[in-house]
Order: C-alpha cells, then sequence, then structure tokens
C-alpha cells in the first residue's frame, strides 16, 4: 500500500475532503516531474559531478500557482544557467488547467454573467478570478464562433427559413440589435443553423450579404426560402437565389389580421383564415381564400384588399402534404429564436417545480412537507411559487420593455392565458392594465 492510497483510507475514514489529498500528492508529482525535465534538458542529476565545465548548469528557480479542479498547486519552476529551459508540463504562461478553462466556457455559453462565473469558481475550486480574467478565457468561443460561420454547407437545401430577432449587445453602450439568422432543411430532413449576422438594424444589405455568405460556404440550389415580410429580403433573394420559390408566412399574417379587426370578430377571423392552409391542395386552398375575402370584405375592405395582394401565400401548396405543415409558417425558426434569447438573456429563471419534485429532492413526504410549508407561511405551495412569479412579472413590467410572450418565457408559462389568470386573482386585474399603470401599453 503506497502514500496516496494509505491517505485516501484516512481521509475517507475521518470524513475529509479527497480533493485536498489528490491536490496535494499532485502538487509533489508535478514539481518532482519538473526537476526530472530540467535533469534530463542538463544531462545531469542534481549535485553530479557530470555538470562540471559543461557550459550550463542549474540557476535556482521560481513560484508559480497553477490551478486546477482540486484546488490551487504551489509550484517551484526550476531554471538553467543560459535561460534555455523550456518545461512541457505546464503550459506557457498558463495559470489554469484546460479543465478549468473548458468549466467557465461551459458556464458562460449557458447564460452565466463573468460575476456569478467568478464566484461561482472561487467556492467550487477555491480559486479566485477577476471578471476580466474569466472574460479573457471566454474569449475562445470567438475561435469557434469564426470556425462557424466559416464551415462548408451542403450544397442543397429543401428549404430555408429567415428570421431577425433583436438582442441586447455590448459595445460601447448595451443596445437591441438585430440578429439575422438563417436555419435550413436539407432535402434527408435534417435541420442546422447555417449563418447568423449582426447588425442594428435589419435591411437590405444584411440580407444580401447573409445570402451571399451562403453561397460563399457552399449552398447551390434552394427550392423554398421560408420568411415573414422582412425589410430587404426580397433584393438579396433576386440576386442570389432567384430560382427558389418563396412562401410568405401564415401564421405572422393570420396575426396582423387579428390586430387590425375587432376583438369580438377576432375568433371568426382566425378560424376562417386557418381554413387556408388547412385545405387539401392548392385549388381548394385558393378557394378557402376566396370565401374568406368574400365573407369580411364588406366588414373590413382595406384589410382584405391589402390580403389579396399578398404574394406567395400558398407556394407551400406545391410541396408534398406531408412537408406542408413544417413550411406555411416560421414557427421552426421562431422557436430557436425564443431558445436564443432565454440563453443569451441571464434572467431568473421559474421553472415548472412541484411540490412533489421539492419533496424528492430533501426526501420528505409530500404531504409532510405542505403542512410545514403552511404552518410557516400560511401558504400553500402553488401560492408561493405563484407570488413569487407574480412579483417577477411586475418587476418586469416596470424595468423593462418585454412583450406579455416574453414574460410568460422567463417565469416559466407556456401561454399568456396562466399570466392573465394569474393577475386576476392576486391582482385583480389584467396584465394590460396593470402595464398601463405602472409605465405604458404592454406589448403582446
Amino acid at each position: 500500500m503506497n502514500e496516496l492510497t494509505t491517505e485516501i483510507i484516512a481521509a475517507l475514514a475521518q470524513k475529509q475532503d479527497l480533493d485536498e489529498v489528490f491536490r496535494h500528492h499532485l502538487e509533489i508529482a508535478i514539481n518532482q516531474l519538473l526537476q526530472t525535465e530540467l535533469a534530463e534538458f542538463l544531462g545531469y542529476e542534481r549535485y553530479s559531478y557530470a555538470g562540471i565545465n559543461t557550459g550550463n548548469n542549474r540557476n535556482g528557480s521560481y513560484e508559480r500557482s497553477f490551478d486546477t479542479k482540486y484546488g490551487q498547486l504551489n509550484l517551484t519552476i526550476p531554471r538553467d544557467r543560459n535561460g534555455r529551459f523550456e518545461n512541457h508540463t505546464l503550459p506557457a504562461y498558463g495559470r489554469h488547467s484546460d479543465n478549468l478553462e473548458t468549466t467557465v466556457i461551459q458556464l458562460y455559453t449557458k447564460g452565466m454573467t463573468t460575476a456569478e462565473i467568478a464566484e461561482l469558481i472561487e467556492k467550487m475550486y477555491g480559486a479566485h478570478y477577476s471578471k476580466a480574467t474569466v472574460s479573457n478565457m471566454t474569449k475562445a468561443v470567438n475561435e469557434q464562433v469564426q470556425a462557424f460561420q466559416q464551415r462548408r454547407l451542403a450544397s442543397q437545401y429543401a428549404a430555408i427559413f429567415l428570421d431577425a430577432t433583436y438582442l441586447p449587445l455590448k459595445r460601447d453602450t448595451v443596445q437591441k440589435e438585430a440578429v439575422h439568422i438563417a436555419i435550413g432543411i436539407r432535402p434527408d430532413g435534417t435541420k442546422e443553423v447555417l449563418n447568423y449576422q449582426v447588425a442594428p438594424t435589419e435591411s437590405t444589405g444584411i440580407w444580401t450579404e447573409l445570402l451571399g455568405t451562403l453561397i460563399k460556404q457552399g449552398v447551390k440550389d434552394v427550392l423554398l426560402f421560408v420568411a415573414d415580410g422582412l425589410v430587404g429580403l426580397d433584393e438579396g433573394l433576386n440576386r442570389h437565389f432567384p430560382k427558389a420559390k418563396r412562401q410568405r408566412c401564415l401564421v405572422h399574417v393570420g396575426r396582423n389580421l387579428m390586430n387590425k379587426v375587432r376583438v369580438k370578430d377576432r375568433k371568426a377571423v382566425i378560424s376562417d383564415f386557418k381554413q387556408v392552409h388547412r385545405a387539401a391542395n392548392r385549388e381548394a386552398a385558393e378557394l378557402k381564400l376566396n370565401e374568406f375575402a368574400n365573407n369580411w370584405h364588406q366588414t373590413y375592405p382595406k384589410l382584405i384588399k391589402d390580403l389579396l395582394k399578398m404574394p406567395n401565400l400558398l407556394t407551400f401548396m406545391d410541396f408534398p402534404p406531408a412537408i406542408r405543415q413544417s413550411l406555411y409558417s416560421t414557427n421552426l425558426i421562431e422557436n430557436f429564436n425564443k431558445y436564443l434569447k432565454r440563453t443569451a438573456h441571464h434572467k431568473e429563471q421559474f421553472p415548472s417545480v412541484t411540490l412533489r419534485d421539492v419533496s424528492a429532492k430533501f426526501s420528505y413526504n409530500t404531504n409532510y412537507l405542505g403542512n410545514k410549508l403552511k404552518e410557516a407561511t400560511g401558504k400553500t405551495f402553488k401560492e408561493l411559487v405563484d407570488r413569487r412569479r407574480i412579483s417577477a412579472a411586475q418587476n418586469l413590467m416596470i424595468k423593462t420593455n418585454c412583450t406579455l410572450a416574453d414574460i410568460c418565457d422567463i417565469i416559466g408559462y407556456q401561454n399568456t392565458s396562466s399570466l392573465f389568470r394569474l393577475f386576476k386573482k392576486y391582482l385583480k386585474t389584467t396584465p394590460s392594465e396593470y402595464k398601463r399603470k405602472v409605465s405604458g401599453p404592454l406589448k403582446q
């Protein structure tokens, strides 16, 4: 039984931290390895007569700290007289292991701030990092981003979805800028993010540049582009993909219709309009669109006139029935944008946790924990969670310009109706009325 094994057994018996045992022996091993490296470089061992008149010998050492997942190592780095010795055990100028750097990068990509990462690393490994140090470590992500944007793409895509979403980006100041995104579907059904461009606002130049980048990456043939009346997109498509078909998002068209009709007519209007994309073929879809126009023309003449002028409403009907439901809207890329925003915005999240989940976590009986919460707070577990959510929603309405849908995403609700019920139950008002009281109209 060696010394390390003995210390591990002793630490286990005394319920001590094994990381300190590993850290201590790792420190000894690396220091010994550094001395061995220098001896190999010089060609003789320490205090050996073979080193006399060789023209180079040992020249003391210097101290250096090195952070690992087991803690900080205090290392003694040996030197030679001529200053030519370079050890291969530690990275040049490095102060932390790749394992620790990988952890920092993973936390950063999950949306944690540099300050929070520095605090967490110190608690986990005992290594203190400033926000600037963490920021420098995360710059390794930039190389991955550059490689992603320059990679080769497939030559053919069945469909490419285009959309722009606004995210707060930090330059000199923090401002929202448009992230132009392209997601492609290959003929075999594989989906992938093709590329993206960032600009202060949407414009013809940016879409043209993004489409030109796709061509440079190897894209040659695209059957269909799906988008929602994006600014300047048509010009870019005419220039780079003139033969590709185009489909306007019918879900966005339906939303625009609902926003321009009377509240009492909304349900009937959207129900009639949905029959268009549910039709069995193009002829039936055109018939349903004409019926919709005839039913509502007298009530909303300008709205129907503008609708009938819209191009590319029924292009998806030219494709097989099995894939039409994926092509008539930009839902695919909008779901990605929601995920992107949740990742990019570091905000307090409220997952749909239940009392059963909490009970299992702490090995309590569900009824027992529920009764104890009631005794201590006078409220049920659901009431506590609801009040936390409504407090967060109020803060978001007061301090940000989040839409109602964004607020629901942040506090863990799937739809806005749940938020309406929450406000009605506890505040006796609606989210829109509350927003108007504290600042102004609430975006839907």
